[in-house]
């Protein structure tokens, strides 16, 4: 084997990968408070909602979790285009990321909600408590902690899914990557390092969140101190 490495081209391209990378994040992160916030009034709305609710919330989550996150982009992205609603590729990819992480988030607090006693509906109840109260305040913050660990790793893999929006001309990370060796013809060398990029921030991405656990849900922080 005679190839020969060259990871020249890092120094003069870091700063468009750092661009990449900060634009990864940035989708990262308004994907997943939105994603996490529609799934979770989704989640509810499927539970406890009105029939029709139900029906509608059980209809999304089956379109989205049964078509490729590229063509949900594409949809939005074009489709929108062809209704003359113009949108920036960075706004698509963020609807896109959005809708997709809100039917996989609405399915796994769902598991959670459904798997909390009914006892302690029943017993919130009869204290008086509204039923938006006992939703919010006792059987929420319950399944989302059951299923942190769920959601950490869906949250990981929308991370990286926010790799498909270079298909929209989103310039994230892998859209960098494509660039840089179109120009330096080192796809081999190129990928190598964003692929390491890629790991550093899935491992940073579950760091703080598994440490944002310990803060928000005292009761992992009381058993992990044990």
């Amino acid at each position: 084997m005679d190839y020969e490495f060259d990871f020249s081209f890092f120094m003069s391209n870091w700063r468009d990968i750092l661009d990449g990378v900060w634009l990864t994040v940035r989708m990262s992160a308004l994907s997943i408070a939105l994603g996490f916030g529609a799934g979770a009034g989704l989640a509810v709305a499927r539970v406890y909602g009105k029939s029709w609710m139900q029906t509608g919330v059980r209809w999304y989550v089956d379109v989205i979790r049964n078509t490729p996150l590229v063509i949900q982009a594409f949809w939005l992205f074009f489709g929108l285009a062809a209704l003359h609603v113009r949108v920036p590729a960075f706004t698509a990819a963020i609807l896109a990321l959005v809708v997709n992480v809100a039917a996989y988030t609405t399915e796994i607090i769902r598991a959670g909600m459904e798997s909390i006693p009914k006892g302690q509906l029943e017993a919130a109840e009869c204290l008086g408590l509204k039923r938006w109260r006992v939703i919010w305040h006792v059987i929420l913050p319950q399944a989302v902690e059951k299923m942190y660990p769920s959601l950490i790793s869906q949250f990981v893999l929308m991370m990286l899914a926010t790799s498909i929006m270079s298909q929209i001309s989103a310039e994230e990370l892998t859209a960098v990557g494509y660039r840089i060796q179109s120009e330096t013809f080192r796809g081999f060398e190129v990928y190598i390092v964003i692929a390491v990029v890629y790991l550093v921030l899935s491992w940073l991405l579950r760091l703080i969140m598994e440490q944002g656990a310990r803060i928000a849900f005292p009761r992992r922080r009381r058993i992990a101190a044990r």
